[in-house]
C-alpha cells in the first residue's frame, strides 16, 4: 500500500473508465455521485476511515458507473489493481471482510433512495451532516451550500433555507463555508430514521 493525500474535489475514478487502485481511507470524506447528461448530480454513497473506495475492483467489474470525488481532504492507502486481487485470493479473512463492506455500502444506497423520495430536505441535510460528522476530526465542517446543494441534489437557495431552519434551532453554526456541529443529539433528533436504520444494519452486519 502506498499512503497518499486526498485533495477536495479530486476525483478518485469516472464513470466507464478501468480502474487502476482501490483507496482504504484514513480520514477525510470522499463523496459516490451518479451523473446525469445535464451536468447534474447526486450523491448516492459517502465514504470515511469506515471504509473503502474501489468497490467494482472488489466485485471484479473493473469500471464503475459512479464518480468518486473528494469531498474534505485527507489520506489514504492506495492498493493498485493486481496487488488487490493477489490479496483477495489469498486472503479468506480479507476476502470476507470486504464482502461485508459491499453489505453496508448497499444498505447505504439503498436507504439514501427510500431517504431521497420521502423525506424532507431539513432531515436529508441532517442525516448528511451526521455522515460527514462521523468521519471527520472534529465538530467543524467545511462545507460550501453550492457543495451541499450537489450533494443533496436540490438548488442552493433550498439547502440555504434548510441550513438556517437548523441554525435557528441552535444545531449548527454557518459561516464563510464552515459548519459548525454546536448539539450532536439535536442534530440526530433532526434527522430521519434512515440515520440510524443503517447504523443498525451495518453492525449486524459485521457482528454477525
Amino acid at each position: 500500500m502506498v499512503r497518499v493525500t486526498l485533495a477536495p474535489r479530486e476525483v478518485l475514478y469516472v464513470p466507464g473508465q478501468p480502474l487502476k487502485a482501490v483507496h482504504f481511507i484514513e480520514s477525510g470524506v470522499v463523496s459516490i455521485l451518479t451523473l446525469l447528461k445535464n451536468g447534474d448530480c447526486a450523491e448516492v454513497g459517502v465514504v470515511g476511515r469506515e471504509g473503502m473506495v474501489g468497490i467494482p475492483l472488489i466485485i471484479g467489474t473493473g469500471q464503475s458507473i459512479n464518480e468518486a470525488m473528494v469531498l474534505v481532504s485527507g489520506q489514504a492507502l492506495r492498493l493498485g489493481r493486481a496487488d488487490l486481487a493477489t490479496e483477495l485470493q489469498r486472503s479468506p479473512a480479507f476476502a470476507k471482510l470486504m464482502m461485508q463492506y459491499l453489505q453496508s455500502v448497499y444498505a447505504q444506497v439503498s436507504q439514501t433512495a427510500a431517504c431521497n423520495a420521502h423525506h424532507s430536505l431539513d432531515e436529508r441535510l441532517a442525516r448528511w451532516l451526521l455522515l460527514a460528522h462521523d468521519r471527520g476530526d472534529g465538530d467543524e465542517l467545511e462545507l460550501t451550500h453550492e457543495f451541499l446543494s450537489m450533494m443533496l441534489g436540490v438548488h442552493r437557495p433550498a439547502v440555504s433555507i434548510a441550513a438556517g431552519n437548523l441554525q435557528k434551532l441552535g444545531i449548527l453554526e454557518y459561516a464563510r463555508g464552515r459548519i459548525h456541529i454546536l448539539d450532536r443529539p439535536a442534530l440526530e433528533h433532526a434527522a430521519c430514521e434512515c440515520y440510524q436504520a443503517v447504523q443498525n444494519h451495518v453492525l449486524n452486519i459485521f457482528n454477525s
